[in-house]
Protein backbone atom coordinates (compact mmCIF):
# COMPACT_ATOMS: atom_id res chain seq x y z
CA UNK A 1 0.00 0.00 0.00
CA UNK A 2 1.06 3.08 -1.07
CA UNK A 3 1.83 6.13 1.39
CA UNK A 4 -0.94 9.16 0.88
CA UNK A 5 0.36 12.63 0.00
CA UNK A 6 1.17 14.35 3.56
CA UNK A 7 1.51 17.95 2.90
CA UNK A 8 -0.18 20.16 -0.15
CA UNK A 9 3.52 20.51 -1.60
CA UNK A 10 3.09 16.72 -2.63
CA UNK A 11 5.70 15.30 -0.02
CA UNK A 12 4.84 11.11 -0.31
CA UNK A 13 4.61 8.46 -2.88
CA UNK A 14 1.39 8.26 -3.94
CA UNK A 15 -1.30 10.69 -3.54
CA UNK A 16 -5.07 9.72 -4.12
CA UNK A 17 -7.34 11.59 -5.99
CA UNK A 18 -8.92 13.42 -2.97
CA UNK A 19 -5.00 14.49 -2.20
CA UNK A 20 -4.16 15.27 -6.34
CA UNK A 21 -7.19 17.38 -6.85
CA UNK A 22 -6.64 19.47 -3.32
CA UNK A 23 -3.21 19.92 -4.35
CA UNK A 24 -4.38 21.29 -7.95
CA UNK A 25 -6.85 23.18 -6.14
CA UNK A 26 -4.91 24.83 -3.79
CA UNK A 27 -2.31 26.10 -6.60
CA UNK A 28 -5.01 27.05 -9.83
CA UNK A 29 -7.12 29.09 -7.65
CA UNK A 30 -5.04 31.54 -6.30
CA UNK A 31 -3.39 32.19 -9.67
CA UNK A 32 -6.91 32.27 -11.33
CA UNK A 33 -6.90 35.74 -10.17
CA UNK A 34 -3.16 37.07 -12.13
CA UNK A 35 -4.44 35.28 -15.11
CA UNK A 36 -7.93 37.54 -14.69
CA UNK A 37 -5.89 40.56 -13.90
CA UNK A 38 -3.47 39.91 -17.30
CA UNK A 39 -7.04 39.62 -19.47
CA UNK A 40 -8.53 42.62 -17.95
CA UNK A 41 -5.65 44.38 -18.22
CA UNK A 42 -5.60 43.60 -22.36
CA UNK A 43 -8.97 44.32 -21.96
CA UNK A 44 -8.44 47.99 -20.60
CA UNK A 45 -5.53 48.67 -22.62
CA UNK A 46 -7.02 48.73 -26.11
CA UNK A 47 -10.02 50.05 -24.72
CA UNK A 48 -7.73 53.13 -23.82
CA UNK A 49 -5.63 52.96 -26.55
CA UNK A 50 -8.65 53.47 -28.98
CA UNK A 51 -10.06 56.34 -27.08
CA UNK A 52 -11.87 58.71 -28.04
CA UNK A 53 -13.19 56.27 -30.65
CA UNK A 54 -13.71 53.46 -28.33
CA UNK A 55 -15.75 55.17 -25.97
CA UNK A 56 -18.76 54.56 -29.04
CA UNK A 57 -18.42 51.08 -28.69
CA UNK A 58 -19.89 50.90 -24.38
CA UNK A 59 -23.24 49.88 -24.60
CA UNK A 60 -25.29 47.55 -22.72
CA UNK A 61 -24.83 44.57 -25.28
CA UNK A 62 -20.79 45.20 -25.26
CA UNK A 63 -21.13 44.42 -21.31
CA UNK A 64 -23.39 41.51 -22.06
CA UNK A 65 -20.54 40.38 -24.29
CA UNK A 66 -17.71 41.11 -22.00
CA UNK A 67 -19.26 39.59 -19.44
CA UNK A 68 -20.27 36.02 -21.16
CA UNK A 69 -16.31 36.50 -22.31
CA UNK A 70 -14.91 36.73 -18.81
CA UNK A 71 -17.11 33.44 -18.12
CA UNK A 72 -16.01 31.45 -21.18
CA UNK A 73 -12.32 32.48 -19.83
CA UNK A 74 -12.65 31.37 -16.40
CA UNK A 75 -14.75 27.82 -17.48
CA UNK A 76 -11.56 27.45 -19.99
CA UNK A 77 -8.85 28.00 -17.39
CA UNK A 78 -11.05 25.02 -15.18
CA UNK A 79 -8.96 22.81 -17.95
CA UNK A 80 -5.83 23.48 -16.28
CA UNK A 81 -6.93 20.72 -13.86
CA UNK A 82 -7.03 17.74 -16.38
CA UNK A 83 -3.43 17.75 -16.77
CA UNK A 84 -2.28 18.92 -13.32
CA UNK A 85 -4.23 15.95 -11.71
CA UNK A 86 -3.66 13.60 -13.94
CA UNK A 87 0.59 14.22 -14.11
CA UNK A 88 0.01 14.34 -10.39
CA UNK A 89 -1.22 10.56 -10.21
CA UNK A 90 1.64 9.48 -12.51
CA UNK A 91 5.08 8.69 -11.69
CA UNK A 92 6.44 12.14 -12.42
CA UNK A 93 4.38 14.11 -9.78
CA UNK A 94 7.70 15.56 -8.24
CA UNK A 95 8.61 16.83 -11.55
CA UNK A 96 5.24 18.35 -12.40
CA UNK A 97 4.76 20.20 -9.15
CA UNK A 98 8.14 22.08 -9.92
CA UNK A 99 7.49 22.70 -13.24
CA UNK A 100 3.41 23.30 -13.46
CA UNK A 101 4.09 26.90 -13.86
CA UNK A 102 4.82 26.97 -17.65
CA UNK A 103 1.51 25.17 -18.31
CA UNK A 104 -0.01 28.32 -16.50
CA UNK A 105 2.65 30.84 -18.05
CA UNK A 106 1.36 29.52 -21.22
CA UNK A 107 -2.24 28.81 -20.83
CA UNK A 108 -2.46 32.97 -20.19
CA UNK A 109 -0.11 33.71 -22.83
CA UNK A 110 -2.90 31.70 -25.19
CA UNK A 111 -5.96 33.34 -23.60
CA UNK A 112 -4.14 36.93 -23.75
CA UNK A 113 -3.89 36.49 -27.24
CA UNK A 114 -7.29 36.27 -27.76
CA UNK A 115 -8.51 38.41 -25.57
CA UNK A 116 -6.23 40.73 -27.73
CA UNK A 117 -8.03 39.74 -30.81
CA UNK A 118 -11.20 40.26 -29.24
CA UNK A 119 -10.22 43.64 -27.43
CA UNK A 120 -9.15 45.17 -30.54
CA UNK A 121 -12.51 44.19 -32.16
CA UNK A 122 -14.50 45.98 -30.18
CA UNK A 123 -12.66 48.61 -29.69
CA UNK A 124 -10.70 49.00 -32.63
CA UNK A 125 -12.39 47.80 -36.00
CA UNK A 126 -10.59 49.86 -37.84
CA UNK A 127 -7.71 47.88 -37.21
CA UNK A 128 -9.48 44.88 -38.82
CA UNK A 129 -11.31 46.64 -41.83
Amino acid sequence: MSAPATDALGAGESPSLRDAATNALRYWEPRRIVSTAVLTAVVITHFVSGLPSSRQSLSVDLGLLIFVQAVIANAFYCFAYIPDVFVQLSGIRKAWLRWRWVLFLIGTAFAATLTRNVAMRMFLPEVWH
